[in-house]
């Protein structure tokens, strides 16, 4: 039997046999309850007996015993007698003297227990109302706390089970693309190599210089695959020209049907930040918003000095996003798209909020209009 195999098995026999524990002590103290009610019944049915005999008793009776099994410090009791009140035991004085809230109380105790009648004469009968005591209300709500306790224990249970699941496929994800980025650097360095040849032979200049900045870029992506899992180290940048190179390089290699617009402040914005992790979340961003618009449209790059932070949009008119939707496009595995793991959003997310402690967020967007995604930044000063 495979170890996977066994794994859920074990798991099943647990949460069955949690199951069973729970319903055993539901069911213990369901049991416990009544007894404890019919008990308490008794003790009324003694406590109307002597009263019975206190009603009936001369001069030479014995009253003493009758006298100790009225006295009764935990069972609310009211004694009536042709609908008007002769005694009460245990009830709050304030009701007592409240003709109306009595009659309420009356009729709250004949829900919980039927009334004891006392016929202490042939014809003529008292009627005793009494309710539950404290002990058995407690008892009442025992079950309540314990599946309260259960669901809280599971909840926490489940949380560090997902949370020790979640950090052991962050370890494997970073030891991954930690791997990736050392497997790429291989060939990067021929690359680099065939590269310095090309420019010996004096190739087209032009061209070498396109094949210089895809190498670059390879080196770039390398580097970011290199930092997963690890604490980026943050330098303080011109966000303008950090996002203006990204958005050149993006530009320059998409279709023509693409009419791109950057625009921002003439003077240089200086914001903490990793270069390489920053230009993945341009790349993410501008990539996302030419799919939305299946390669043809509008796309602009807007860099807005807003006092404290600084603030990159990113619009498009491709086919927008629900609004319903606003939140979970940053979801781990989350898309639209027919190819595709749903991680880019995520992954700028984690970028933009875990690393560089600024904000990520669907600005705006209209179904088949367009979508503006903002990133803000707080400013280095």
């Amino acid at each position: 039997m495979e170890f996977s195999t066994r794994k859920n098995i074990t798991r099943w026999i647990l949460i069955a046999a949690s199951f069973v524990i729970v319903t055993m002590i539901l069911w213990n103290t369901y049991t416990f309850f009544q007894i404890f009610k019919d008990e308490e019944r008794v003790k009324m049915e003694h406590w109307a007996e002597a009263q019975k005999m206190l009603n009936n008793a001369d001069v030479d009776t014995d009253i003493e015993l009758p006298l100790k099994i009225i006295q009764n410090a935990t069972i609310p009791i009211v004694l009536t007698e042709h609908n008007k009140v002769l005694n009460t035991k245990n009830i709050d004085e304030s009701i007592e003297k409240d003709s109306l809230r009595i009659k309420e109380l009356i009729a709250k105790l004949k829900n919980q227990n039927d009334p004891i009648a006392i016929e202490y004469t042939p014809g003529k009968f008292q009627y005793l109302y009494y309710g539950d005591s404290s002990l058995l209300n407690k008892l009442k709500y025992y079950p309540i706390a314990l599946v309260l306790i259960i669901v809280l224990f599971g909840a926490l249970v489940y949380n560090f089970y997902r949370s020790t699941k979640m950090a052991t496929q962050n370890k494997l994800w970073a030891g991954m693309a930690k791997e990736t980025a050392h497997q790429i650097g291989t060939p990067l360095s021929s690359l680099v190599g065939w590269l310095e040849i090309m420019k010996l032979d004096n190739l087209d200049p032009a061209t070498v210089t396109e094949i210089e900045k895809d190498i670059n870029r390879l080196q770039t992506i390398a580097d970011r695959f290199s930092k997963i899992g690890s604490e980026p180290i943050l330098e303080k940048r011109d966000i303008i020209k950090e996002t203006q190179d990204s958005y050149d390089y993006l530009q320059a290699r998409f279709s023509k049907q693409i009419v791109f617009s950057f625009k921002a402040p003439k003077k240089p914005i200086v914001v903490s930040l990793n270069p390489a992790l920053h230009s993945w979340t341009i790349e993410n961003l501008v990539k996302n918003a030419i799919d939305a618009m299946r390669g043809k449209g509008k796309l602009s790059v807007i860099i807005e000095d807003d006092g404290k932070f600084v603030k990159i949009k990113v619009t498009d008119t491709g086919k927008g996003i629900p609004k319903n939707q606003f939140k979970s496009v940053f979801e781990p595995g989350f898309t639209t798209k027919k190819r595709g793991w749903g991680l880019g959003l995520s992954l700028t997310k984690r970028i933009v909020e875990e690393y560089h402690k600024g904000k990520i967020k669907v600005l705006h967007s209209e179904v088949n209009k367009g979508t503006t995604m903002q990133v803000s930044f707080t400013k280095s000063g």
